[in-house]
Order: C-alpha cells, then structure tokens, then sequence
C-alpha cells in the first residue's frame, strides 16, 4: 500500500490522538486544544503545522511544528521545533521519514528535550548539540507544595525544605524605577522594537507581534503579556503562562547587556507571578549565560538541564554561538496533566 506525507486537517484529530497515546504520550484531547495547536490560523506563519505519514488513507505517523526564525548578521533562516512525533507501533522509520520531510521545508530543525527514546534517535537523523536549556525555579509559597500530596505528605518534604530556603535566600524585589503593565493582543503594537535580537555571542529566535497574538489566544494554559518600562521608555517584556499551581516565565527579553537589568526583568515577573495567590512556584528556562545569570540572582534555584540540537537543512549553517531558547520556542510553556507538578 503506498504511503505518502500531506498537512493534517481536523477531519484527523481521532487518528493523531490515537497515535500520540498508542506512542505514550498525553496528548489533549479538546477540539478546540488540538485546532489552537495544528490547525487555527497564524498571521505569523501561513503554512501547515501539522503533518501525517498515511499509508493509504490511515496515518501512521504525526508531528506537528511550532515555527520560528533566526537571524545572524545578514543571514535569516527558518526553523522549526517538532513537537506531538510519533508512530504507529511497528511502523518501523515512519516517524524518520516524516521527520526529515518536515525538516526539508526549513533552514533548520531544532529539538529541545525530549523522551529518551527521541534523545537516541535524534543523533541518526543529522542532529547536533547546540547548548542545554537550563530549569530554573523559585519558591513563592512553601507549604503549597504540599498539595496534591494526599496522604503521603512526607514525600513532599525535600521539595518543602528547598522551597523554604529559596524563600529564605529571596533577594530584594526590583528597583522602582522599573515599572510593568500588561497588554492584549489589541495593544501588541506599544512593544515597539524592544523584542529580541542576535548578537554578543548570541543567536535568538525572532518575536513579532503576531507570534504573541497567537500566544495570548491560548486555551490550553492562559498567558499574560506585560511590557517591561524604564524612565517612560519600553525596555523589554514577559510573558506568563499560568499552570496549576505555577507560572512559568515562558518568554522574556530586556534590551540590555546589563545583568542589573535582567535581574529587574526577572523581579518583575516574579513580583507579577506572586499576585496568583494559589501559585506555589514560578518557574523558566535559560540557555544562555546573562539570562542564566539572572535567575540566580533573583533566587532560583537551577534543577535540570534539558539538552538542545539543531539539524541545519544541507547547504544551512548551525546557529552561531549560544542559541537563546524558551518554553515559547516548543510545548513547554503550556504542557501540563491538568494538576499539580511542581519543579521545586
């Protein structure tokens, strides 16, 4: 029977949620979590974001984009970060073969993470180290930690005991100098040029404004989006993204080499997170050192570092020094069980 790759329409929801589960994964079963992630529009990018591997008219394999761009000097290249991969057991190189047709229609693929059995393959499919995304997390209120914990509470105590003394080793908030406020997609405009750029030994991904539209339109985990201000002039931004129990800095940049003002960057956004009166932990990710750096000095505590490659398209370079990633930059800002998982 003769197999073929094509953009996935909601006519394949059933058959992609069959596969993700039969791979082990938990995928989101909700009509409108499944359009939001494959299929809804994007002013940001016209193309599909879903694909299946068919053989006949089934599938037997998925994987969907979150798509993205990198700029180097006079270079622009398109990228992509494959996220929901997955087979049909026994269908032995589907998954490859959907792979690197997805990679051929970009600059580059990059993964960041993954299970082990991905981490594995990722090598054999022309993927190469490109730095590690580190997880930071700060403790906002100990004892809701405990939560969720039902009636072996005990196993919650290492993670109480780190909670407490990152609560104890909090730095000051944020000078007042600095002030934030929040916008809606309506009001994407008023971020002028304070988004993202390569340099210093850095390459980082692009933002527009009509990436963070389609984030803010999110139903899966809601985000908030705030403007970072300095003497009247907008300097940077964040965007939260609110789990149970957590907010996860998904995304964030200042317009500075300076550490003083990352550190302001991430006391506001830990001064925003801590308004949500149920959230135990505030939580990011930094791949590179200034952003790193950051963290630490505003009380976080670093627990995993998650490994990112990229596979340059032929005839494509690797990014240029430290790629600077985020959870924006796959499915990490939103993925959650529906219930507490705290990263204490």
């Amino acid at each position: 029977m003769s197999r073929s790759i094509r953009p996935s329409t909601p006519a394949d929801a059933a058959a992609i949620v069959a596969l993700l589960a039969q791979a082990g994964l938990r995928p989101h079963t909700e009509p409108e979590h499944l359009d939001w992630k494959y299929w809804r529009p994007r002013s940001d990018w016209p193309g599909p974001r879903s694909f299946v591997l068919t053989e006949g008219t089934a599938p037997i394999a998925h994987a969907a984009i979150v798509p993205g761009a990198w700029s180097s000097g006079s270079q622009r290249a398109s990228v992509f970060h494959a996220i929901d991969w997955a087979a049909r057991p026994g269908e032995a190189g589907a998954g490859a073969t959907l792979m690197k047709a997805i990679g051929s229609q970009a600059g580059a693929l990059i993964a960041i993470g993954g299970s082990a059995d991905t981490l594995a393959i990722l090598p054999h499919l022309g993927f190469r180290a490109a730095g590690a995304a580190a997880l930071y997390v700060r403790t906002l209120r100990p004892l809701r930690l405990f939560d969720g914990a039902g009636r072996a509470p005990w196993r919650a105590l290492p993670r109480f005991v780190r909670g407490v003394a990152g609560v104890l080793a909090a730095p000051a908030p944020a000078a007042p100098e600095w002030r934030v406020r929040r916008i809606s997609a309506e009001g994407l405009e008023q971020m002028g040029g304070a988004l993202p750029v390569s340099g210093h030994g850095t390459t980082a991904l692009e933002r527009s404004a009509a990436l963070f539209a389609h984030w803010l339109a999110c139903p899966i985990a809601p985000m908030r989006l705030y403007l970072l201000k300095r003497a009247g002039r907008v300097r940077g931004y964040f965007l939260l993204a609110s789990a149970p129990a957590q907010v996860r800095i998904a995304d964030c940049w200042v317009d500075s080499e300076e550490p003083a003002d990352w550190r302001a960057l991430i006391a506001c956004a830990v001064a925003e997170a801590r308004l949500d009166t149920q959230v135990a932990e505030v939580v990011g990710w930094a791949s590179d050192p200034l952003h790193a750096g950051a963290f630490k000095a505003c009380g976080f505590l670093a627990r995993e570092a998650t490994p990112v490659q990229v596979r340059p398209s032929r005839g494509s370079a690797m990014p240029p020094g430290t790629l600077r990633v985020q959870m924006l930059d796959n499915d990490a800002a939103y993925l959650h069980r529906g219930r507490n998982e705290f990263w204490t």
